[in-house]
């Protein structure tokens, strides 16, 4: 029995400018925006010819064919990154609620007692300009993760919209309470 992959067979176009190395397990991506490097799995193959990557399977196992669409996504995200990079868009709504940048600590005031503070990773770039913060770097998954952090802080609540959220989420509104008014005879 063959599995195949629709994901995992499509080639990786390497762009100009950017460099793969692949030494055992461990896959190195240079481009001009930085450098990426992952371990994938002993069941991956990845091989490099005539300025593509082909992922394909060694070894058949359960999760062998997901493991291959997985590697092939995880190196074209790492490919896109080191050329283009990934950024993310953070809303605050809220009368009051405020974030500046403090070094390399973003500090938001969203209605607690206490300012909530999160540092930088190496390697992302937090921005604020009024109230949309952009999270920004090389790593999908880094970013992507900085930003859940960021916006896990204070979701964006069903009832007046105030909170963070992404940049273009809609958020589904509830209606409050109705007050009902009874007449006594």
């Amino acid at each position: 029995m063959v599995i195949m992959s629709r994901i995992g067979k499509k080639p990786i176009e390497i762009p100009e400018g950017v460099d793969i190395k692949i030494d055992k397990q461990l896959i190195t991506v240079k481009g001009p925006k930085g450098e990426l490097s992952r371990e994938f799995r002993p069941e991956i193959r990845v091989k490099i010819e005539a300025g593509k990557v082909f992922v394909s399977v060694k070894r058949q196992t359960k999760q062998s064919k997901a493991f291959w669409g997985l590697t092939r996504a995880l190196l074209a995200n790492m490919v896109k990154g080191v050329v283009d990079g990934y950024e993310k868009k953070l809303e605050i709504h809220g009368l009051g609620y405020k974030a500046k940048m403090e070094e390399e600590e973003l500090v938001l005031s969203v209605g607690f007692t206490h300012f909530v503070k999160i540092k930088s990773p190496k390697g992302i770039k937090i921005l604020v300009e009024k109230n949309i913060i952009t999270v920004s770097g090389i790593d999908k998954e880094l970013v992507g993760l900085i930003a859940s952090k960021i916006r896990k802080v204070k979701p964006a609540e069903p009832y007046k919209g105030k909170g963070i959220r992404y940049q273009g989420e809609q958020i589904r509104r509830k209606a409050g309470k109705k007050v009902v008014t009874t007449t006594v005879e």
